[in-house]
């Protein structure tokens, strides 16, 4: 699988995917363009709610293959994205309390392939993201998801804080890593669970710690202050995969 093959460029190419309804996931445009085409894709985008990033042309010329991007360049999902229904269904099908992973702008597509690949393995029922500032299915992150993407779906949402608020009305409890909560031990993880995960360098921003039932801090005896995302999120994920048993 070659990444380019996820890669758009030129702009009539990424109108044409976007009205095709590919999943676009992110959108460079050469700053301070005035063409009528490009306003076109900048429409098509904010439908799509597509994170839209303004650079200048070395830039583009440096991520171009082509050559000939015109200015615009469109990285697409390479893989489909699931609904959160369809996670909770996935628990319901397998007889289970729901157990689903939050990503709060994880920004590094190894990161993100790599906590699919611990959801996969912990039994996990999907995993949700959020469409603005965070990775998405890149052929970056799926290929470091190691084929676990095959078979945990991965949700895109607008507001992770509201959703988070619409599954606590379906009976899940959320918990998020933070090395300022309880220790992970003395917690109860029974039950419909939500492991919400933060950005690799800000962690859980406020507005969702707000919106979480717990939040749980990692033992640590060593001398630097914090484990990588995806390590986080394995350890948290195998002390909820011990309880639930």
């Amino acid at each position: 699988m070659r990444y380019e093959e996820f890669m758009i460029e030129g702009r009539n190419a990424v109108i044409e995917a976007f009205r095709s309804g590919k999943n676009v996931d992110k959108l460079f445009l050469l700053e301070h363009s005035k063409e009528s085409a490009v306003n076109t894709v900048i429409r098509e985008a904010k439908k799509q709610d597509t994170l839209i990033q303004y650079v200048k042309k070395e830039r583009l010329d440096q991520m171009s293959e082509t050559g000939r991007h015109q200015g615009v360049i469109a990285y697409i999902a390479a893989y489909e994205y699931a609904t959160v229904d369809e996670i909770l269904k996935n628990a319901e099908k397998k007889g289970e309390a729901p157990f689903i992973f939050l990503l709060d702008d994880i920004e590094d597509p190894h990161n993100l392939g790599a906590i699919i690949r611990t959801a996969n393995l912990a039994g996990a029922h999907g995993v949700i993201i959020p469409k603005r500032r965070a990775a998405g299915l890149t052929a970056t992150a799926v290929k470091a998801s190691a084929g676990a993407i095959h078979y945990t779906p991965v949700a895109k949402v607008t507001n992770l804080s509201k959703t988070i608020e619409d599954l606590k009305k379906q009976g899940l409890w959320f918990v998020c890593a933070d090395m300022g909560g309880t220790m992970m031990y003395d917690l109860d993880f029974t039950g419909s669970i939500g492991l919400v995960i933060g950005n690799e360098g800000r962690g859980v921003s406020r507005l969702v710690k707000e919106k979480c039932d717990f939040t749980a801090a990692i033992p640590m005896a060593g001398d630097i202050d914090s484990l990588n995302a995806s390590v986080a999120a394995g350890v948290l994920a195998y002390e909820i995969v011990r309880q639930r048993r």
